[in-house]
């Protein structure tokens, strides 16, 4: 349980630095002087090395060990956190987080893979990945909160210094708790040109997603480049198709349910990340809240989503089964988001807001039952790339989801402005046809777990995995 417990404090790292930082993005700009392009760059700089790097970090996690690459990436992310709390200038900071992208995508992408080799029982991995998303899904919303005290008591710098103490402890844990493993070394699988290819599809397809809010969708820029993007995936998949060690090897999409689980995944993080965007802002540019209160306000919905991970989602998918639980869940999720169609502009926290933070609790099914379908179809020697394969198409239904909910949202609360409405009723209703789009988008994944994931039979019932 000690190397779980270190295995969910390097994840809490991660995802706390990620929402950590969008709560002090106002104190940064001022600070540094960012224009509101510039600004996003801190963001988009450590999603596009994160997403860009998470599946090839797997595969190499595979080839030459987990631990190493695992105790390597903490080490990084941590370095380049001091880095970023130390910048003076623009473009310091945007090269530390590009840098703390690439220790968060190292240590990310083997993460579930050492969970599925060290719980090779489904009791027992049940209840290990329902901690883990317990950890991925308040990390989130704890780090709106801290980021926010944080900020107005001391500094934008302490939201990086943080880091330090969390890094440094959960590497030198790792170093002593951790089983060493040792893969067959990089002449056994490594697929060079197929590295090359899924990286700069990935990286390049991220900088044209995170792009379109300044370029358009539309664009010849968006155009072009999200070609290319498709251009470079579909070599990489010629390449998987006939290499001798390919880095994703094909075979593992015909799992039915890893491949559903990984496309409900992009749906279901594209609404939810969204949401948590653009609750964030309507709390502050509609309601006034200072950052503090707005992490505050988001507090119900991590309490909620921590319960369910914990107290009900290993259970409940041992009963009934990771399918039935999921379908719960995104069934709780639609209702949620469904509910904030209805905002309005001088909304009453607990008439308005506080149901749709608890329903978000179905969160806590959801992730658990997305994990374990998606690593179903992982053996010992592909756990890291199914580990990288899962998070990579988390993080790209983050950057699509961000991506297009904010564009709906500014597009309409300009319509409305034009129109004459005032400020507050136009965000508003930016905000309203956002949130409907993210029920939508939960909605559809609901009804592909309905018709593409297979029921299987509860952990209780089935038999032991053999030891991997």
């Amino acid at each position: 349980m000690l190397a779980l417990a270190v295995l969910c404090a390097g994840m809490l790292m991660i995802v706390l630095d990620g929402s950590i930082v969008t709560v002090a993005l106002p104190a940064i700009q001022a600070d540094l002087g960012f224009t509101p392009a510039g600004l996003t760059w801190t963001v988009n700089a450590y999603l596009i090395a994160f997403a860009g790097l998470l599946l090839l970090a797997g595969r190499l996690g595979d080839l030459i060990g987990r631990k190493k690459v695992f105790v390597a990436g903490l080490a990084l992310f941590t370095a380049a956190s001091l880095l970023c709390a130390v910048a003076t200038g623009q473009g310091m900071l945007i090269a530390a987080r590009f840098l703390q992208g690439v220790g968060g995508a190292m240590a990310s992408a083997v993460s579930l893979g050492m969970i599925v080799t060290l719980f090779p029982e489904p009791g027992e991995r049940g209840r290990a990945i329902g901690a883990f998303s317990f950890v991925g899904a308040t990390g989130a919303s704890i780090g709106q909160v801290l980021g926010g005290v944080l900020t107005e008591v001391l500094n934008w710098h302490w939201i990086f210094l943080i880091n330090l103490p969390l890094g440094l402890t959960a590497a030198l844990l790792a170093v002593r708790v951790l089983g060493a493993d040792r893969g067959p070394g990089l002449r056994a699988g490594a697929d060079s040109l197929g590295a090359v290819l899924i990286t700069s599809a990935l990286m390049l397809g991220i900088y044209t997603i995170v792009g379109t809010g300044e370029s358009g969708w539309t664009s010849d820029r968006t155009l072009g480049l999200g070609a290319l993007s498709a251009v470079l995936l579909a070599a990489f998949l010629w390449r998987q198709a006939r290499a001798a060690h390919p880095l994703l090897p094909l075979r593992m999409f015909r799992s039915r349910n890893v491949s559903g689980a990984n496309a409900v995944q992009v749906l279901t993080i594209s609404g939810m990340f969204g949401f948590q965007i653009l609750v964030a802002l309507y709390l502050q540019n509609v309601l006034g809240y200072g950052a503090a209160a707005t992490g505050l306000a988001m507090l119900p919905a991590a309490v909620a989503i921590g319960a369910v991970s914990l107290l009900l989602s290993a259970r409940l998918n041992a009963r009934f089964g990771e399918r039935s639980v999921l379908l719960a869940g995104l069934a709780l999720l639609v209702a949620a988001l469904g509910l904030l169609t209805r905002l309005p502009a001088d909304a009453d926290y607990v008439v308005h807001l506080l149901p749709t933070m608890l329903l978000i609790g179905g969160g806590g099914l959801v992730l658990s039952g997305l994990t374990a379908l998606g690593m179903s179809g992982a053996s010992a020697d592909d756990a890291g790339t199914a580990s990288g394969l899962f998070n990579t198409t988390q993080q790209i239904g983050a950057a699509l989801g961000v991506a297009v909910l904010t564009t709906l949202a500014t597009s309409r609360a300009t319509t409305l402005t034009a129109a004459g409405h005032s400020a507050a009723d136009a965000l508003t209703g930016g905000f309203r046809l956002a949130f409907a789009v993210s029920a939508g988008l939960l909605a559809v994944a609901l009804l592909l777990t309905a018709v593409v994931l297979k029921p299987a039979r509860p952990a209780a019932d089935r038999p032991a995995a053999p030891a991997l």
